[in-house]
């Protein structure tokens, strides 16, 4: 079954999946979940694909790459008229799908970089050229990746962000299972903000899914 396929190649790229195989299901669970990017089959028991997109579009603005064997015109027309991102026809390589989700994800990370607001954490002082952080006159010099890092962090506080974010817009490739780079970034700027003493926030893993800076009560 197509489903399961996808679902065990993209885990295998290090990717948290949830699988539904019925359109209503999927739907409920995409309304109640965040996810980084929904593929959605057109042909669904339940509710199809296109009623799902349609729907899922009146709240959500997740991307959504549909996926059809309907490959005609019209078809993919009607699914980008729904709010689609993007349309692969059936059948389709391995290859092509990671190409265009990296792109996405790529795109995405992008457009949140560009609408992240100003930084609301006063006391932590941030500056590009050098890649530093301050805070309360003592200092500690960043690599760019570790910049990168805390000012998305910052961003985006309370929010957990996936690896294969992550490593799209920190270190601008995809991300694989066996790949522990951003595990090692993550680890030296969370010790860096220890040592400057930095308790406004706890640098987290969560389980399965990526790192979150949580506010600390």
């Amino acid at each position: 079954m197509l489903g399961a396929h996808l679902q065990s190649h993209l885990r295998q790229r290090g990717f948290a999946v949830d699988w539904c195989a019925d359109g209503q299901q999927g739907l409920e669970q995409a309304l109640l979940e965040p996810f980084d990017l929904i593929l959605l089959d057109v042909m669904l028991p339940g509710c199809s694909g296109l009623d799902a997109l349609r729907r899922l579009r009146s709240e959500q603005s997740v991307p959504v790459i549909l996926m059809s064997a309907l490959g005609a015109e019209q078809d993919r027309i009607a699914g980008f008229s729904q709010g689609a991102d993007d349309y692969l026809p059936k059948p389709f390589s391995l290859a092509e799908l990671n190409v265009r989700i990296d792109a996405i994800l790529r795109r995405v990370a992008l457009e949140r970089g560009s609408q992240r607001q100003p930084l609301a954490v006063a006391e932590l002082e941030l500056c590009e050229e050098p890649c530093e952080v301050r805070l309360l006159g003592r200092s500690a010099s960043l690599t760019a990746s570790e910049y990168r890092l805390l000012e998305l962090f910052l961003g985006s506080v309370d929010e957990t962000l996936s690896k294969p974010f992550l490593y799209q817009h920190v270190l601008h490739r995809g991300y694989t299972a066996h790949d522990r780079s951003l595990d090692m970034h993550v680890s030296h700027l969370r010790r860096k903000l220890l040592a400057l003493g930095y308790d406004r926030h706890q640098l987290r893993a969560v389980w399965g899914k990526g790192y979150v800076l949580a506010s600390v009560d």
